[in-house]
């Protein structure tokens, strides 16, 4: 009998590869785009973007060092408050993932046709989805081993880039670079620094991916990739924005937008250049298409684990991946591909706004994180002022990005609020069915046969969802917590049966006070069957392990109360045992 291998973890050059691609890859508009709004100033605008970042990688670490698991804002959330809340948070960064997906896919193509005129744009990016989406159902280590390639590829020809320009300025001088910076700006320094700062911020999409898929990196991976991810956008988006201050007049950038780095290698080295920073582009955008193949899967895994998701898509092949999730997510990006018919501006208002609202909710989770879980073990803190600072800075290129396009605004809601009542659907999704059996009992007389059919169906489906049981170690909380313990099962959970275990030394024994308290507890709560167990051993790893397979249920649908400093195991050891209470 053969044992299915775990899956192997991924080194910092590889984790760093797959959300770097997407990162990185801004550095082919975002200078373009700073110079639009922020003028000669553009380099300082991308500065301040850099020193947000740098904020960020705080409020990331500490927040992935405390609850090192995949879904990234919606995990915080979850182990912080509400599923509803997470929910919410996970919505926007799938419809972020879906958006980045299609225009990058379809910003690749566009370079390609460049390249060469005979390829179709449309059907070439479902081309491209349909690749990576194979590559992604083979595993990640597959994965991965594309994006390394991809990245040191784009990181080597960014390099060239910068010193062919490097050169070029040396031997014509910088005089270009004199005329710009005596322009007149329209409108007054501050106002091209925000709308600039605004723009440029869409230049970090892809430092949040790294967060949704934590558990397939080795340990101590995860902070290394917040800090490659950090200096190469830091030290490439501010300085090709420089270079092209120095090198081209303004208006001509604004006629090269959408490839001012070829426009760049033209200048700088001819067509051998521009060339090759084509088809470099080409790599990078479908590299990023990568990314968000990868990250939606860690995210949806884990929304299916915790049932907001059906069950159906944790199905894995022989590689570990779970291809219904993957194979779910093309058929979202193909569809909007047909129905947008290639014209990408539509999905640039979903893409900007949910991406930096994912990190507004970052910066909310650290808060709340620091507030109802503050005795949880992290290997780094950011200061309440860093976070305050860092959520500031989003709030406000949100804020610049809807001032800059209103519809902006319209088209995100089109998409976002379909998608969040789908999922707010899943998630009472148990209710749903419990009115459609009333609706059907109340046609039964109708239509008897049929409703009787479906009415049989629908009760086991009630059944089905509503039997599934969950677990509460205690370590002899008094009432007012199990009370609340509780209510969250209650207005979180689709579940009418709760173990509540508490773990003994082979000295010790339950009090009378607390038997009466859980007597009390389930006069309260008639709609749930409370069953209360004790265990002989200490609470750890391998106790979860063992009651998990004795008792059939996930660790997932286990929780604790919040450790403190002197609990010996990391919650990521825990395989899973969700917080749910301080």
């Amino acid at each position: 009998m053969h044992t299915l291998k775990p899956p192997k973890k991924l080194s910092e050059l590889e984790a760093t590869a797959i959300c770097g691609n997407d990162i990185s890859s801004s550095v082919l508009y975002v200078s373009a785009l700073a110079i639009l709004y922020a003028g000669q100033f553009a380099w300082v605008s991308l500065l301040i973007v850099a020193l947000v970042l740098f904020l960020f990688r705080k409020i990331y670490g500490e927040v992935v060092g405390a609850l090192p698991l995949n879904g990234g804002a919606y995990n915080v959330l979850l182990n912080t408050t509400t599923k509803s809340n997470a929910s919410l948070a996970a919505t926007l960064t799938i419809l972020s993932y879906m958006a980045t997906s299609v225009l990058s896919g379809s910003e690749a193509m566009h370079y390609l046709h460049g390249l060469v005129p005979a390829i179709p744009v449309v059907p070439a990016t479902i081309g491209l989805l349909v690749m990576f989406m194979m590559l992604t159902i083979l595993g990640i280590s597959e994965s991965a081993k594309a994006a390394v390639v991809i990245f040191i590829t784009h990181l080597s020809t960014l390099t060239l880039l910068v010193l062919a320009i490097a050169w070029y300025l040396i031997t014509n001088g910088v005089g270009t670079l004199s005329i710009n910076f005596k322009l007149p700006l329209e409108g007054s320094f501050t106002s091209a620094l925000f709308f600039g700062f605004s723009a440029a911020m869409l230049g970090i999409s892809g430092f949040e991916s790294s967060a949704n898929f934590v558990e397939e990196q080795k340990t101590g991976v995860f902070p290394k990739t917040l800090r490659n991810m950090w200096m190469i956008v830091s030290f490439f988006n501010p300085l090709i924005a420089f270079l092209a201050i120095c090198a081209l007049p303004l208006a001509e950038v604004g006629e090269h937008k959408e490839t001012l780095l070829s426009h760049m290698g033209q200048i700088a080295g001819g067509k051998w250049l521009a060339y090759i920073v084509s088809i470099d582009a080409v790599l990078v955008l479908s590299g990023a298409v990568l990314t968000s193949f990868v990250g939606v899967s860690g995210l949806m895994k884990r929304m299916a684990l915790d049932r907001i998701l059906p069950q159906f898509f944790l199905k894995e092949n022989k590689r570990s991946s779970n291809y219904r999730i993957i194979i779910g997510f093309f058929i979202l990006c193909f569809s909007i591909l047909v129905l947008t018919r290639g014209q990408m501006e539509p999905l640039a208002g979903v893409y900007t706004i949910s991406f930096l609202a994912v990190m507004a909710y970052f910066a909310i989770g650290n808060l709340l994180l620091k507030a109802k879980r503050a005795k949880l073990p992290r290997p780094e803190h950011a200061t309440a002022f860093t976070v305050f600072l860092a959520l500031l800075g989003v709030v406000i290129a949100l804020y610049g990005n809807i001032k800059l396009h209103p519809e902006y605004l319209v088209v995100f809601l089109q998409y976002f609020v379909p998608a969040i009542l789908v999922i707010y659907a899943l998630l009472n999704r148990l209710a749903i069915f419990e009115l459609g059996l009333m609706v059907l009992r109340s046609a039964s007389e109708n239509v008897r046969r049929i409703a009787l059919i479906s009415q049989l169906k629908l009760t086991r489906l009630v059944r089905k969802t509503s039997e599934q049981q969950f677990v509460f170690f205690t370590k002899g909380d008094d009432i007012a917590t199990l009370n609340r313990v509780m209510m969250y099962v209650l207005e979180n959970e689709l579940t009418n049966r709760l173990r509540i275990v508490t773990v003994l030394k082979e000295d010790q024994e339950v009090s009378n006070d607390f038997i009466r308290d859980m007597e009390v507890l389930d006069r309260a709560y008639p709609s749930i069957k409370i069953v209360f167990l004790t265990e002989r051993g200490t609470f750890g790893p391998e106790l979860i392990d063992r009651l998990s397979k004795e008792w059939n249920i996930p660790k997932n649908f286990m929780f604790i109360g919040s450790p403190g400093d002197r609990f010996p195991y990391r919650v990521s050891e825990l395989g899973g045992v969700r917080l749910i209470i301080n």
